[in-house]
């Protein structure tokens, strides 16, 4: 029953290669700010789970 709803769509084949292309450019895309990303915004975002200071001062929690 699914296939004949489907295969009654027309231009149906064009949706699996969208949703290809858009899943290959978000992680080609991803790939690609990896390696151009500065080092020193990674070296800050990997130290932020241990500094005390920035999360008193960025945090919405009330206290």
């Amino acid at each position: 029953m699914h296939k004949e709803i489907l295969r009654s769509i027309e231009n149906i084949e064009i949706y699996p290669i969208i949703s290809l292309l858009i899943f290959v450019l978000f992680f080609v895309g991803m790939f690609i700010w990896v390696i151009r990303v500065d080092k020193a915004y990674v070296n800050e975002m990997k130290s932020m789970p241990f500094n005390d200071k920035s999360k008193n001062e960025t945090s919405h929690e009330r206290v």
